[in-house]
């Protein structure tokens, strides 16, 4: 009995992050919907060490996320290889209930996408998760993982003037989030949390500088790099759909059913661990 408890617990968070899936829908806001995903090459074996930290580290996202809009974890092994770190960025404008959903959304995907990678990333149109069996935190990369340009507007002066304008105001503005807007022109860009400032700053001016250059009279862009992105959009061919009031009340459902969730599966692993303790007792 002792030896099938790690595979229970693993069962019982395959079969929240399952729960958690059912209840998003393809109705709810753009926030979840797919940007990108990747996985590293190197695997993990069933069962292992490293498998019971991952899904540690999983839960702890996804439970932070409830009431932290940004957090990162290490969690530690009985040897170096067992050892993971993992983040979450949500967009600083959503809403608690929805940056639960969207992180909850993610590492659901995560499942499907990275099934015994050691490491993976995913990105929704509300947040991003990360997970690696190396350190990436504070490190500043500008790997383009995403660029998609809208189709040309030819030669608008007003709409790419507009546009240079938005940009250039969130290139020189400050902080990890920003938002522009000009006439018909919005933009915003953000840094994953774990960088400071002046790597913010360095990451965001070549998301905006890759934009502009790669996108050219494009009537949208998107330029996702490794630890930021820059987004703009004109005459709202592309708009950034922010959560409404309907969807506010939606997502407060939800974020109460994940609580009850999370509250639920500590219970069951807190009964199969004392479970385990007495039929070993009993087998001495």
């Amino acid at each position: 009995m002792a030896t099938t408890v790690p595979s229970l617990h693993s069962l019982l968070l395959t079969t929240f992050l399952l729960s958690l899936s059912s209840l998003f829908t393809p109705s709810l806001s753009s926030t979840d919907s797919f940007v990108y995903g990747g996985c590293s090459q190197i695997k993990y074996p069933r069962n292992s060490p490293y498998e019971s930290n991952l899904d540690s580290l999983l839960t702890s996202l996804v439970n932070s996320a409830t009431y932290n809009s940004y957090d990162k974890f290490t969690v530690m092994g009985s040897s170096q290889q067992d050892v993971i770190y993992g983040l979450y960025q949500c967009r600083a404008d959503l809403s608690m209930p929805d940056c639960a959903t969207c992180v909850a959304r993610s590492v659901s995907k995560l499942g499907v996408l990275c099934s015994q990678n050691c490491g993976g990333a995913v990105q929704l149109q509300g947040c991003f998760v990360k997970y690696d069996n190396t350190s990436f935190f504070g490190v500043e990369d500008k790997t383009v993982l995403l660029k998609k340009c809208g189709p040309s507007v030819g030669y608008a002066t007003e709409a790419m003037n507009g546009r240079d304008l938005v940009l250039g105001s969130m290139g020189g503005a400050t902080g990890a989030y920003r938002v522009g807007g000009s006439a018909d022109v919005q933009g915003v860009a953000q840094c994953v949390g774990d960088l400071n400032g002046g790597q913010c700053q360095d990451c965001l001016s070549e998301a905006i500088r890759r934009l502009k250059s790669d996108c050219g009279t494009a009537v949208y862009g998107d330029m996702y790099l490794a630890k930021c992105y820059a987004r703009y959009s004109t005459s709202g061919a592309h708009g950034y759909s922010q959560s409404n009031d309907s969807s506010h009340t939606e997502g407060e459902k939800t974020f109460a059913i994940i609580i009850g969730l999370l509250a639920g599966v500590a219970l069951l692993i807190i009964f199969l661990t004392f479970i385990r303790k007495i039929c070993g007792g009993e087998g001495k």
